[in-house]
């Protein structure tokens, strides 16, 4: 009887053992609350006396074309990884209470909630700075894709910062 051993090589996908737990990161398929979401940053302390958020909602249109469907897809573990590791760079570089990140994957239609950056500081300089920090190296660095379906078919969108 011969025991097996397994490496984890550099290049290979995260195990979900691998994944952030924590509830402010989140890659989800279902809708979630912008308001519950800010009230669980609120009681983290009554120093706070700043909360920012970004919400991205799916649009209609886009690139002169009506839009009748968004699909997000992610790198599984992948995007929970990059998710954490933006906001421990923001805990890191802003004077922040903490940040929650919560991107939906899956099929959207125009109107839905896609993204949420919630930030609380206790200053609203420091959470403006931080939340757009966040949404800008989310959109430039997480393994999340889109791809748009229009009339004229469906088309993969690259992201802008």
């Amino acid at each position: 009887m011969s025991s097996k051993t397994t490496m984890k090589l550099p290049c290979s996908p995260p195990s979900p053992g691998d994944r952030p737990q924590t509830e402010r990161i989140r890659i989800q398929t279902d809708d979630f609350s912008v308001q519950a979401e800010i009230e669980k940053l609120k009681a983290i302390s009554p120093r706070i006396g700043g909360i920012v958020s970004f919400l991205g909602t799916a649009r209609d249109f886009s690139s002169g074309r009506t839009v009748r469907q968004i699909a997000f897809e992610h790198y599984p573990g992948m995007a929970e990884l990059r998710l954490a590791a933006l906001r421990d760079q923001a805990l890191q570089r802003f004077d922040i209470f903490d940040v929650t990140l919560i991107h939906r994957v899956g099929r959207l239609a125009p109107g839905e909630n896609i993204v949420l950056v919630v930030v609380a500081a206790a200053h609203r300089q420091d959470a403006f700075a931080a939340c757009r920090w966040c949404i800008d190296e989310l959109k430039r660095t997480a393994p999340i894709w889109k791809k748009e379906t229009t009339p004229e078919g469906d088309t993969w969108v690259e992201a802008h910062p």
